[in-house]
């Protein structure tokens, strides 16, 4: 499979050097040149195959012969050693769990399996060290560090929003040590994310470190996410009604895997993009004009992004036309009080906990079903609602408990580097 930048399609390239690249040389993000249909009869077994097999016949055209079948496999299988589960939450609609990795976030299947193709091409090329670099709004760096923890050949900086993150989220990147090192940025979370992009066009770093990126814009973190979508039809695959999925947007990697599942076959009739106070799609599907703008801080930080970098990857999906986007893509932002006010009253109603992030989904989800009745509709819960403590147990009025993989990090000493601007950052990485 080859891969061309969505700034200049001449620029080519497979799906290695696409991983350890993260970007193209012009700064485009990598699309695959071809998509696939999977045949008809992998829809009608979906329910006979085990996780691995469904994710290795759904990524093996985007690898081609570049990770051996078995080795593919063996990473897959440790991507997934967990729990996708649907579960309703009231009639016609369910939650899709995403937590139940080792840190409790949907990024750890993305991290994981991008881990283990790295480290893959690492052992096979020989590449000497490399560095992820990688810019979180919350769930990704704790992912992007669990997941290449101890790998060898492989150093991880992650630059956080200082202030912007839980204190989970923050003690789950910050507490690792060996080859993880956190930077403390004083700005938010789109100046990280730029900071890391500039990074990567800066010759002088180059010439010290080979930079790949952990964050969704690398396809090796970007694909893998379309696995969840298979794995929750194959749960629904005997509901008799249409199929929406309402999906907590950000960065827009996750619903872009979920379009890109669809483009393939997957039976997915519509699908949500659910904001928060964050809403440059939300308003362009509205009014057409694409305006990014810069983030603001909501309860939902992992969402809290003014210029999502997958939505070029979305529009491309739909070979940039507006109608047909709006076809098969609605949107609706939510205000933190009505976020606070969602997780509270499905709660006292089901007693399912959400956290802000899945209340964002549900919200979404429920505006969509008012006017499209013969739906099942699935929103995405992708984080544990112990990642957001505070804000959870003041919604519901009690304590939520604490997964023990949480309470081995809380009382943990919190270790970072602060820097406020660009410069630190090379200053770092040239040191």
């Amino acid at each position: 499979m080859n891969y061309f930048s969505l700034n200049n399609r001449e620029h080519t390239s497979n799906f290695e050097n696409a991983v350890v690249r993260g970007l193209a040389p012009d700064k485009g993000l990598y699309f695959p040149q071809k998509i696939q249909k999977l045949p008809k009869y992998f829809f009608s077994n979906i329910q006979s195959m085990d996780k691995t097999e469904i994710a290795f016949e759904a990524i093996k055209n985007y690898v081609g012969d570049e990770i051996s079948d078995s080795a593919l496999k063996d990473i897959i299988a440790d991507t997934l050693d967990f729990d996708f589960p649907v579960v309703d939450v009231e009639k016609n609609v369910g939650s899709l769990e995403l937590f139940h990795g080792p840190t409790l976030a949907f990024k750890d299947v993305g991290a994981r399996f991008m881990a283990g193709s790295l480290g893959y091409f690492i052992k096979k090329g020989k590449l000497g060290n490399i560095t992820v670099l990688v810019a979180t709004s919350g769930d990704t760096g704790g992912a992007v560090a669990n997941g290449f923890l101890g790998v060898e050949g492989i150093d991880v900086v992650i630059l956080y929003p200082k202030g912007k993150v839980s204190e989970i989220q923050e003690k789950q990147l910050t507490t690792l040590g060996q080859n993880i090192v956190a930077l403390e940025v004083d700005g938010a979370f789109d100046q990280c994310q730029d900071m890391v992009k500039r990074a990567f066009l800066d010759d002088e770093i180059q010439q010290k470190r080979q930079l790949t990126s952990a964050n969704s814009i690398n396809v090796a973190r970007w694909l893998p996410q379309m696995f969840y979508y298979f794995l929750a039809y194959k749960q629904l695959a005997n509901n008799d009604r249409k199929l929406a999925f309402s999906v907590p947007s950000g960065n827009f990697g996750n619903i872009c895997a979920g379009l890109l599942a669809r483009e393939m076959g997957l039976p997915i009739d519509h699908f949500i993009a659910s904001n928060n106070a964050n809403n440059v799609v939300t308003r362009y599907l509205t009014n057409g004009n694409y305006q990014p703008k810069a983030s603001v801080q909501t309860i939902s930080n992992a969402m809290d992004v003014g210029n999502p970098s997958n939505f070029v990857r979305v529009l491309e999906l739909f070979q940039n036309e507006f109608g047909n986007l709006k076809e098969h893509l609605s949107s609706y932002s939510f205000d933190d009080l009505a976020t606070k006010m969602t997780i509270k009253e499905v709660f006292d109603k089901t007693g399912y906990v959400m956290d802000p992030h899945g209340a964002i989904g549900y919200l979404g989800l429920q505006e969509f079903l008012k006017q499209n009745k013969d739906y099942y509709g699935i929103f995405l819960e992708t984080a544990h609602p112990v990642k957001f403590l505070d804000t959870v147990e003041e919604a519901i009025g009690q304590k939520v408990a604490i997964p023990d993989s949480i309470e081995g990090i809380i009382h943990k000493e919190k270790k970072s580097h602060q820097i406020s601007d660009y410069d630190e950052l090379k200053s770092y990485l040239l040191s």
